[in-house]
């Protein structure tokens, strides 16, 4: 795969990111992509492994060392070919994804991984620019009609699927635009929805109705749509947020991270407050939220919480400051997650080198407020020891208490399922000892014949690229129940579907 030498001959190249002080001017992406001939160099640093782990490290199973060698090959054409078969938006992949692949690439075992999450950014856009990606609607129609609840990575993964099989497939989304967290989670200047809409078009051209600001269960009632659907999917996320359950938690400038993310994204969408769209998206209170001239404090050491960071700052935020509860991870991967495990390491994304405090082992007691609004918080040290049976156990330090001043507190602790009530209550569906929706994990179907579930709403909080994968694999059994059998490829076993 690639050249046979090219690891030992080529160093890792990735793209470059605009110097700080211009991005946080903006909302565009920063990063730089590398000339097509670097890209074709990078290709051939993938070694002829004998077994590809990244294979089991893409939740895609996207066929990788293939597509690496066609780029080195100057094989463009057939490269997005061998993506497509594997991934129905590489181009999301390609900017949002952690690239799991890479941390269980062979070469990364003493040396840089292939720079896989770069090389397929540049199959799918060079094929865009080519016209290579054209729509493609199926030419026979089956009959069947499947509702799509939700249209974020998973609900339009298993709408693409099951169109291309042939069925007559509409997405209904509560929010005015399509494209779920894709579209009102993730900031613009790591996914820009240009290259959401763009996507939309080939779908939409290829059979697919899309039916946004329609809140299934409350506009659309579950009896409505078993009438008229021969099969329901469930890929309406785990949008329920972890709360912080402290006193003070009342006070104006507390907010969850997706009542501030979204705002930012319909500012740069042209939209303008108040804005029109479900309560769950903003504060029940209505409120502009921004952190410009702010202190801002985010509670939570994840991708949502880096969101909030990198937001913050091209706001203009006084400053900014992020809580983590667990401790500092190892710069390194640590020796109990070897390779081609995922490990969890210290990773510093491009929003905290914009500028940020970042706090580990911080627990917060209580928030802090005058004239009903907050003004900081108070928090304590925290150390993780294990108790007498194993487990990690968290314990305050004695003598750690500490105020923080603060005029915006944004809390990024994760999610903690689907929300309740609704088209879940209405239908009746089962739900797991997690508060998901509760699916076989063979055949993605619910405790109600007929009624299906995938991504997030399924598995819970997880990644875009599994949530493609869900979608994918809800497609094949949906396509069985409706039909019999299924002719849609399994995780990893390609069709090469587009030319």
């Amino acid at each position: 795969m690639g050249k046979p030498t090219g690891f030992k001959e080529y160093p890792r190249q990735g793209f470059k990111a605009a110097p700080v002080e211009e991005r946080t001017r903006h909302y565009r992406e920063f990063l730089i992509p590398l000339p097509i001939a670097e890209m074709q160099t990078q290709g051939a640093r993938c070694m002829d492994c004998g077994v590809p782990f990244c294979h089991s490290g893409c939740p895609l199973g996207n066929i990788i060392p293939d597509f690496n060698d066609l780029v080195y090959r100057g094989d463009w054409a057939r490269a997005i070919r061998v993506l497509h078969a594997t991934n129905n938006f590489p181009e999301f992949t390609g900017r949002v994804c952690p690239a799991p692949c890479e941390e269980a690439c062979v070469l990364g075992i003493n040396e840089p991984p292939v720079t896989i999450k770069y090389i397929e950014y540049s199959i799918i856009e060079k094929a865009f620019a080519e016209g290579w990606i054209r729509p493609c609607p199926p030419a026979v129609r089956t009959g069947k009609k499947v509702a799509v609840v939700g249209s974020g990575p998973a609900g339009l993964a298993v709408a693409d699927q099951l169109n291309r099989a042939g069925h007559s497939v509409t997405v209904f989304e509560r929010a005015d635009r399509i494209g779920g967290l894709l579209r009102y989670g993730i900031p613009d200047f790591k996914l820009e929805k240009r290259f959401i809409d763009r996507r939309l078009k080939i779908l939409e051209a290829e059979g697919i109705v899309f039916k946004p600001g329609v809140n299934v269960g409350y506009d659309i009632t579950a009896e409505q749509l078993r009438a008229e659907f021969d099969a329901i999917v469930l890929c309406g996320g785990a949008t329920r947020p972890r709360d912080l359950p402290v006193p003070g938690r009342e006070l104006d400038g507390v907010h969850f991270a997706m009542e501030f993310l979204p705002q930012q994204n319909k500012r740069v969408a042209g939209d303008r407050f108040p804005y029109r769209t479900d309560k769950w998206w903003f504060s029940e209170r209505h409120e502009d939220i921004t952190a410009t001239g702010k202190r801002v404090i985010v509670i939570g050491g994840g991708d949502t919480g880096a969101d909030c960071v990198g937001t913050s700052n091209r706001q203009g935020a006084k400053s900014v400051t992020q809580f983590e509860l667990l401790p500092q991870p190892p710069e390194c991967r640590p020796s109990e997650q070897p390779w081609p495990y995922w490990p969890m390491k210290l990773r510093t994304s491009s929003s905290h080198e914009e500028g940020c405090n970042r706090c580990w082992s911080i627990l917060t007691k209580r928030l802090l407020g005058e004239n009903g609004k907050v003004t900081g918080l108070e928090t304590v040290d925290v150390e993780w020891v294990r108790d007498e049976t194993g487990r990690m156990k968290m314990q305050e330090v004695p003598g750690s208490a500490k105020t923080w001043p603060a005029d915006l507190v944004l809390l990024a602790m994760g999610f903690v399922g689907p929300e309740k009530g609704g088209i879940i209550e209405q239908l009746g569906v089962e739900l797991d000892e997690r508060s998901n929706v509760k699916a076989d994990e063979s055949t993605y179907m619910t405790s109600v014949p007929g009624v299906f579930a995938c991504g997030d709403m399924r598995r819970g909080q997880s990644l875009v690229v599994w949530a493609i994968s869900e979608g994918r694999e809800a497609a094949v059994a949906i396509d069985t129940y409706l039909m019999g059998s299924s002719d849609l490829p399994t995780k990893g076993a390609g069709d090469l579907p587009r030319p």
